[in-house]
């Protein structure tokens, strides 16, 4: 027996249009909502970034944490755990990990004898450009599907929405 095109098999607790909105088929008005577009693709971003750094066997937090000691080239333990938005102590566990496969090397802080600084090592140099290669190739690969001018405007359009402005790194 064909099924007719207003027979709908979800289960009843996946119908209507609320539901449809939220995997992005949209609303009465036949448009998505754009929260969860955004949403959509950032799940989507992440799963890429997870992907693309898999051959390095790195998460993709370990991975922003290097890039994140990169930008700044030397930083203190604290300074990159608030780049990475994640408690003093927890950021430990990060520089430990990548001490341990000889990306970073913590080291006196020049300025001030008690504190310590992070660095990258040349291994981490050459994974963090290593990455950076793979993650511009992805975003090419996505963002390479839109003209231009698109491109343009959605990038305008992300950094006026960005409330990071002065926390970046990575």
């Amino acid at each position: 027996m064909a099924a007719r095109p207003d027979d709908d098999r979800r289960p009843p607790h996946d119908r209507g249009p609320g539901r449809r909105a939220a995997r992005g088929e949209g609303d009465a008005a036949g448009e998505a909502d754009l929260g969860d577009l955004v949403m959509r693709l950032a799940r989507s971003l992440r799963r890429r970034g997870a992907e693309a750094m898999a051959p390095w066997d790195l998460s993709p937090h370990h991975g922003r944490a290097l890039r994140v000691v990169a930008h700044h080239d030397r930083i203190r333990p604290g300074e990159l755990a608030a780049h990475l938005r994640i408690a003093p102590r927890s950021v430990t566990d990060v520089v430990d990990a990548l001490e341990g496969r000889g990306l970073v090397a913590r080291g006196p802080d020049p300025t001030d004898r008690r504190a310590t600084v992070i660095t990258l090592t040349e291994a981490g140099a050459r994974l963090v450009e290593e990455i950076g290669t793979a993650r511009r190739a992805d975003a090419e690969a996505l963002f390479g599907r839109l003209p231009d001018a698109d491109r343009e405007a959605l990038r305008r359009i992300l950094a006026t929405l960005d409330d990071e402005g002065d926390v970046r790194g990575g």
